[in-house]
């Protein structure tokens, strides 16, 4: 979204680790959520489509989180603060984390013209390869 300010909004993550936790946790996915819902929404969308596949326990864990916890992550959201939500299902911890950021504006290049000095960049032409002498 591209805005002429800073805006508030929560930077949304999903990470992995095979346990015992001898691997640092891999980054599977990333979200920019501009509200608390938009935010808590991004886990639950997720959670709601892999937890079929988990085990019992994980799975009650997944639901206890969509029915009871989802609500104290909004609320703590709302307050500006960090919040994760976290599953293990057999070998494997699934961590979404959320934080509250200011998303910065980003210039883009679409309907806007570039400054002059873009104009005086020449790409490099190849250079002749030299041989050393052997």
């Amino acid at each position: 979204m591209l805005t002429d300010k800073p805006r508030r909004g929560f930077w949304c993550e999903c990470w992995t680790q095979e346990l015992p936790e001898k691997e640092p946790p891999a980054l599977r996915a990333s979200f920019d959520a501009y509200s608390a819902p938009q935010a808590d929404r991004w886990v639950a969308i997720a959670l709601r489509t892999i937890s079929p596949a988990f085990d019992p326990e994980a799975s009650d864990d997944a639901w206890d989180w969509l029915y009871q916890g989802r609500i104290a992550t909004r609320r703590a959201l709302l307050r500006g603060q960090f919040c994760t939500v976290s599953v293990t299902h057999a070998s494997t911890r699934i961590t979404w984390t959320i934080r509250p950021v200011i998303f910065l504006t980003l210039a883009h290049r679409q309907g806007t013209e570039l400054p002059a000095c873009t104009q005086d960049f020449k790409p490099h032409e190849p250079h002749a390869s030299v041989s050393s002498p052997g």
